[in-house]
């Protein structure tokens, strides 16, 4: 197998692996969609970002927060 058919054997297996997440995202059940709004709400209260400044200076600190908060 050559570096260009490994690439597109890569593709395909990311292709199919997109099929099946837009598939759920299709079928999900509107209880879930709650769920998962209800988690990403949460979420954003914990951090600190419920507290919306829409300036320029406020989305930089916004960001600094998270880059504070994130470990890798």
């Amino acid at each position: 197998m050559t570096l260009k058919d490994d690439l597109k054997a890569y593709q395909a297996r990311w292709a199919e692996v997109e099929a099946v997440v837009e598939e759920e995202r299709r079928t999900a059940s509107i209880a879930l969609r709650w769920q998962q709004l209800n988690a990403a709400y949460a979420m954003a209260k914990s951090l600190g970002m419920l507290e919306a400044d829409p300036s320029e200076a406020g989305v930089f600190e916004q960001w600094g927060k998270l880059k504070e908060k994130v470990v890798f």
